[in-house]
Protein backbone atom coordinates (compact mmCIF):
# COMPACT_ATOMS: atom_id res chain seq x y z
CA UNK A 1 0.00 0.00 0.00
CA UNK A 2 1.33 3.45 -0.90
CA UNK A 3 0.99 6.45 1.39
CA UNK A 4 0.89 10.15 0.65
CA UNK A 5 3.12 12.55 2.68
CA UNK A 6 0.15 13.50 4.83
CA UNK A 7 -0.33 9.89 5.84
CA UNK A 8 -3.53 9.27 3.88
CA UNK A 9 -3.62 6.02 1.95
CA UNK A 10 -3.46 5.94 -1.85
CA UNK A 11 -5.43 3.03 -3.24
CA UNK A 12 -3.75 1.47 -6.26
CA UNK A 13 -6.08 0.36 -9.08
CA UNK A 14 -6.68 -3.28 -9.85
CA UNK A 15 -7.50 -5.09 -13.05
CA UNK A 16 -8.81 -8.62 -12.75
CA UNK A 17 -10.55 -11.22 -14.87
CA UNK A 18 -14.28 -10.65 -14.85
CA UNK A 19 -14.21 -6.96 -13.92
CA UNK A 20 -17.04 -5.06 -15.60
CA UNK A 21 -15.77 -1.68 -16.71
CA UNK A 22 -16.31 1.06 -19.23
CA UNK A 23 -13.61 1.52 -21.85
CA UNK A 24 -12.47 4.74 -20.17
CA UNK A 25 -12.03 3.10 -16.77
CA UNK A 26 -10.44 0.02 -18.34
CA UNK A 27 -7.82 2.18 -20.08
CA UNK A 28 -7.17 4.17 -16.91
CA UNK A 29 -6.43 1.07 -14.86
CA UNK A 30 -4.49 -0.69 -17.63
CA UNK A 31 -2.19 2.32 -18.11
CA UNK A 32 -1.42 2.43 -14.39
CA UNK A 33 -0.43 -1.25 -14.24
CA UNK A 34 2.66 -1.60 -16.49
CA UNK A 35 3.41 -5.15 -15.31
CA UNK A 36 0.27 -6.41 -17.08
CA UNK A 37 1.21 -7.36 -20.63
CA UNK A 38 -2.19 -8.21 -22.11
CA UNK A 39 -5.68 -7.32 -20.99
CA UNK A 40 -8.80 -6.91 -23.08
CA UNK A 41 -12.26 -5.46 -22.67
CA UNK A 42 -14.83 -7.58 -24.51
CA UNK A 43 -18.51 -6.74 -24.21
CA UNK A 44 -17.75 -4.76 -21.04
CA UNK A 45 -15.88 -7.62 -19.31
CA UNK A 46 -12.11 -7.70 -18.58
CA UNK A 47 -10.13 -10.71 -19.82
CA UNK A 48 -6.50 -11.31 -18.89
CA UNK A 49 -4.36 -14.00 -20.45
CA UNK A 50 -2.43 -16.78 -18.77
CA UNK A 51 1.29 -17.37 -19.53
CA UNK A 52 1.95 -18.05 -23.21
CA UNK A 53 2.99 -21.58 -24.22
CA UNK A 54 5.17 -22.41 -27.22
CA UNK A 55 3.06 -24.83 -29.27
CA UNK A 56 -0.31 -23.43 -28.22
CA UNK A 57 0.48 -19.82 -28.96
CA UNK A 58 4.06 -18.63 -29.39
CA UNK A 59 4.96 -20.51 -32.58
CA UNK A 60 1.55 -20.22 -34.29
CA UNK A 61 1.53 -16.51 -33.54
CA UNK A 62 4.98 -15.97 -35.04
CA UNK A 63 4.04 -17.92 -38.19
CA UNK A 64 0.89 -15.84 -38.70
CA UNK A 65 2.88 -12.65 -38.24
CA UNK A 66 5.42 -13.81 -40.83
CA UNK A 67 2.62 -14.50 -43.31
CA UNK A 68 1.02 -11.08 -42.79
CA UNK A 69 4.29 -9.15 -42.81
CA UNK A 70 5.27 -10.80 -46.09
CA UNK A 71 1.98 -9.61 -47.64
CA UNK A 72 2.44 -6.12 -46.21
CA UNK A 73 5.97 -5.85 -47.62
CA UNK A 74 4.55 -5.87 -51.17
CA UNK A 75 1.38 -3.88 -50.53
CA UNK A 76 1.29 -0.08 -50.16
CA UNK A 77 -0.72 1.84 -47.58
CA UNK A 78 -1.49 -1.06 -45.28
CA UNK A 79 -0.33 -1.81 -41.74
CA UNK A 80 0.25 -5.03 -39.77
CA UNK A 81 0.08 -4.83 -35.97
CA UNK A 82 0.94 -7.36 -33.27
CA UNK A 83 -0.96 -7.36 -29.95
CA UNK A 84 -2.25 -3.82 -30.37
CA UNK A 85 -5.26 -2.50 -28.48
CA UNK A 86 -8.22 -1.47 -30.64
CA UNK A 87 -10.92 0.93 -29.49
CA UNK A 88 -14.07 -0.49 -31.06
CA UNK A 89 -16.81 0.96 -28.85
CA UNK A 90 -17.44 1.86 -25.20
CA UNK A 91 -17.69 -1.84 -24.23
CA UNK A 92 -14.93 -3.29 -26.39
CA UNK A 93 -11.21 -2.68 -26.48
CA UNK A 94 -9.66 -5.99 -27.56
CA UNK A 95 -5.95 -6.62 -28.05
CA UNK A 96 -5.94 -8.97 -31.07
CA UNK A 97 -3.03 -11.31 -31.69
CA UNK A 98 -2.62 -9.77 -35.16
CA UNK A 99 -4.43 -7.36 -37.43
CA UNK A 100 -4.18 -5.99 -40.95
CA UNK A 101 -5.58 -2.56 -41.74
CA UNK A 102 -5.67 -0.09 -44.61
CA UNK A 103 -4.32 3.33 -43.75
CA UNK A 104 -7.03 5.94 -43.22
CA UNK A 105 -5.62 8.15 -45.99
CA UNK A 106 -6.00 5.24 -48.41
CA UNK A 107 -9.65 4.67 -47.54
CA UNK A 108 -9.32 2.44 -44.47
CA UNK A 109 -12.08 2.32 -41.88
CA UNK A 110 -9.84 2.68 -38.81
CA UNK A 111 -7.48 5.46 -37.75
CA UNK A 112 -4.60 6.12 -35.36
CA UNK A 113 -5.63 8.40 -32.51
CA UNK A 114 -3.56 11.27 -31.15
CA UNK A 115 -2.60 9.08 -28.18
CA UNK A 116 -1.47 6.27 -30.54
CA UNK A 117 -4.37 3.82 -30.35
CA UNK A 118 -6.25 2.22 -33.22
CA UNK A 119 -9.81 3.52 -33.27
CA UNK A 120 -12.47 1.84 -35.36
CA UNK A 121 -12.50 -1.60 -36.94
CA UNK A 122 -9.42 -2.91 -38.78
CA UNK A 123 -10.24 -4.72 -41.99
CA UNK A 124 -8.81 -8.08 -40.79
CA UNK A 125 -8.28 -9.45 -37.29
CA UNK A 126 -6.52 -12.74 -36.46
CA UNK A 127 -6.75 -14.58 -33.14
CA UNK A 128 -4.74 -17.64 -32.04
CA UNK A 129 -7.20 -19.60 -29.90
CA UNK A 130 -6.42 -22.36 -27.43
CA UNK A 131 -7.70 -21.69 -23.92
CA UNK A 132 -9.40 -18.55 -25.29
CA UNK A 133 -11.44 -20.38 -27.94
CA UNK A 134 -14.80 -19.86 -26.25
CA UNK A 135 -14.26 -16.11 -25.95
CA UNK A 136 -12.83 -15.77 -29.46
CA UNK A 137 -15.71 -17.66 -31.11
CA UNK A 138 -18.53 -16.00 -29.20
CA UNK A 139 -18.21 -12.62 -27.48
CA UNK A 140 -15.32 -11.39 -29.62
CA UNK A 141 -16.92 -12.63 -32.81
CA UNK A 142 -20.12 -10.73 -32.01
CA UNK A 143 -18.22 -7.56 -31.11
CA UNK A 144 -16.13 -7.69 -34.28
CA UNK A 145 -19.18 -8.34 -36.45
CA UNK A 146 -21.22 -5.57 -34.86
CA UNK A 147 -18.39 -3.06 -35.28
CA UNK A 148 -17.75 -3.90 -38.93
CA UNK A 149 -14.49 -5.89 -38.90
CA UNK A 150 -14.61 -7.14 -42.49
CA UNK A 151 -12.75 -10.43 -41.95
CA UNK A 152 -11.99 -12.43 -38.82
CA UNK A 153 -9.60 -15.39 -38.88
CA UNK A 154 -9.42 -17.73 -35.87
CA UNK A 155 -6.76 -20.44 -35.64
CA UNK A 156 -8.08 -23.13 -33.29
CA UNK A 157 -4.74 -24.61 -32.32
CA UNK A 158 -5.98 -27.59 -30.31
CA UNK A 159 -8.25 -28.73 -33.13
CA UNK A 160 -5.84 -27.82 -35.96
CA UNK A 161 -8.65 -25.82 -37.54
CA UNK A 162 -8.98 -22.42 -39.19
CA UNK A 163 -12.19 -20.43 -39.27
CA UNK A 164 -12.15 -17.45 -41.61
CA UNK A 165 -15.27 -15.30 -41.30
CA UNK A 166 -16.23 -12.71 -43.93
CA UNK A 167 -18.72 -9.93 -43.22
CA UNK A 168 -21.61 -9.99 -45.68
CA UNK A 169 -24.74 -7.87 -45.20
CA UNK A 170 -24.09 -7.55 -41.47
CA UNK A 171 -23.45 -11.26 -40.88
CA UNK A 172 -20.31 -13.37 -40.77
CA UNK A 173 -20.10 -16.11 -43.38
CA UNK A 174 -17.57 -18.90 -42.94
CA UNK A 175 -15.07 -19.27 -45.77
CA UNK A 176 -14.47 -22.74 -47.17
CA UNK A 177 -11.08 -24.20 -48.13
CA UNK A 178 -10.82 -24.32 -51.92
CA UNK A 179 -9.59 -27.17 -54.14
CA UNK A 180 -5.98 -26.03 -53.79
CA UNK A 181 -6.15 -26.34 -49.99
CA UNK A 182 -6.25 -22.57 -49.44
CA UNK A 183 -8.33 -20.05 -47.58
CA UNK A 184 -8.39 -16.76 -49.47
CA UNK A 185 -9.29 -13.28 -48.31
CA UNK A 186 -12.16 -11.66 -50.17
CA UNK A 187 -11.18 -8.15 -49.07
CA UNK A 188 -7.38 -8.35 -49.47
CA UNK A 189 -6.78 -9.84 -52.94
CA UNK A 190 -3.83 -12.22 -53.02
CA UNK A 191 -3.86 -12.92 -49.29
CA UNK A 192 -3.87 -16.69 -49.65
CA UNK A 193 -3.32 -19.15 -46.80
CA UNK A 194 -2.11 -22.70 -47.49
CA UNK A 195 -3.77 -24.36 -44.52
CA UNK A 196 -1.91 -27.67 -44.43
CA UNK A 197 1.44 -25.97 -44.95
CA UNK A 198 0.86 -23.64 -42.01
CA UNK A 199 -0.34 -26.48 -39.78
CA UNK A 200 2.80 -28.47 -40.57
CA UNK A 201 5.07 -25.46 -40.01
CA UNK A 202 6.19 -25.39 -43.65
CA UNK A 203 6.57 -21.61 -43.91
CA UNK A 204 8.45 -21.86 -47.21
CA UNK A 205 5.31 -23.36 -48.78
CA UNK A 206 3.06 -20.85 -46.99
CA UNK A 207 5.03 -17.95 -48.48
CA UNK A 208 5.28 -19.63 -51.90
CA UNK A 209 1.48 -19.87 -52.05
CA UNK A 210 1.22 -16.26 -50.89
CA UNK A 211 3.53 -15.26 -53.74
CA UNK A 212 1.12 -16.94 -56.14
CA UNK A 213 -1.66 -14.80 -54.72
CA UNK A 214 0.21 -11.53 -55.11
CA UNK A 215 1.03 -12.41 -58.72
CA UNK A 216 -2.66 -12.39 -59.70
CA UNK A 217 -4.27 -9.57 -61.73
CA UNK A 218 -6.75 -9.00 -58.88
CA UNK A 219 -3.91 -8.22 -56.51
CA UNK A 220 -2.25 -5.86 -59.00
CA UNK A 221 -5.53 -3.96 -59.42
CA UNK A 222 -5.83 -3.72 -55.64
CA UNK A 223 -2.33 -2.27 -55.37
CA UNK A 224 -3.16 0.30 -58.03
CA UNK A 225 -6.27 1.40 -56.13
CA UNK A 226 -4.33 1.77 -52.90
CA UNK A 227 -1.55 3.67 -54.67
CA UNK A 228 -3.99 6.19 -56.13
CA UNK A 229 -4.87 7.45 -52.65
CA UNK A 230 -2.66 10.13 -51.08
Amino acid sequence: MNYTPSGSQTILPTLENGDRLSMIEFERRYSLLPDIKKAELVEGVVYMTSPVRVRQHGKPHSDVMGWLVFYRSFTPNIMVCDNTSVRLDMDNEPQPDALLRIEEAAGGQSRISEDDYIEGPPELIVEIAASSASKDLHDKLHAYRRNGVREYLVWLVDGSEFRWYVLCEGRYQLQQIDNSGCLKSTFFPGLWLDVNALLSGNMAQVLAKLQEGIATPEYQEFVQRLSMNP
